[in-house]
C-alpha cells in the first residue's frame, strides 16, 4: 500500500458560534467543540486513508479559555501517524474574535481513528509519509502517545486502540 503525505489530510474547519451552541454563560458548549473535533478528525482521517473510519478514542481533552457566543471557532486537524488499521489525528481549536482578527488556542487532543472495509471490518490504512521537521516530531510523539494509550487500555482490561 502506497505511503501518503501529512499534507494530504490536512483539515480546517470554521464556524461562528451562535446562541443554540452556548451555555447560560454565553460560551460554545463542550459537548458542541467535542462534536466539532470529532468532524474535524474523522475528515482528516477519511483524506488519509479514503475508506469509511470510526473514532476509537480522545486523549486528555482541556477547555482552556472560553469561546463566546459570536466568536468564531477554527480547528485544524492533521493525521500524525498512521499504524496497521489505525490512525492518530491531532485536533487544535482556535477562537477568533471577528472584528479584531485576535486568536487564541481554546483546546486540543489526539483521536484515533479505525479505517473499516466494505463489511465494516478494521482494514489496513496506508503510512503516513512525514516530511517536515514539525511532521516528523509529531510522527515520533505519536508513537509514544500509542504505547501509553495500549498500555492503560490492557490495565482496564479494554481492547487495544
Amino acid at each position: 500500500m502506497k505511503g501518503k503525505p501529512v499534507s494530504e489530510s490536512r483539515t480546517t474547519m470554521t464556524e461562528v458560534v451562535l446562541p443554540n451552541d452556548a451555555n447560560i454563560h454565553g460560551n460554545i458548549l463542550g459537548g458542541k467543540v467535542m462534536h466539532l473535533m470529532d468532524l474535524a478528525g474523522v475528515i482528516s482521517a477519511f483524506r488519509h486513508c479514503r475508506m469509511p473510519v470510526v473514532t476509537v478514542s480522545v486523549d486528555s481533552l482541556c477547555f482552556l479559555h472560553p469561546i463566546k457566543v459570536g466568536q468564531l471557532v477554527l480547528l485544524e486537524a492533521v493525521v500524525t501517524r498512521a499504524f496497521t488499521t489505525s490512525m492518530e489525528v491531532e485536533v487544535q481549536v482556535f477562537s477568533e474574535d471577528p472584528l479584531s482578527g485576535k486568536r487564541m488556542k481554546t483546546s486540543a487532543a489526539f483521536l484515533t481513528f479505525v479505517g473499516l472495509d466494505m463489511n465494516g471490518k478494521p482494514t489496513r490504512v496506508p503510512p503516513l509519509i512525514p516530511r517536515t521537521q514539525e511532521d516528523k516530531r509529531r510522527y515520533r510523539a505519536a508513537l509514544r502517545r500509542r504505547r501509553q494509550r495500549l498500555s492503560e487500555a490492557r490495565a482496564v482490561g479494554t481492547k487495544d486502540v
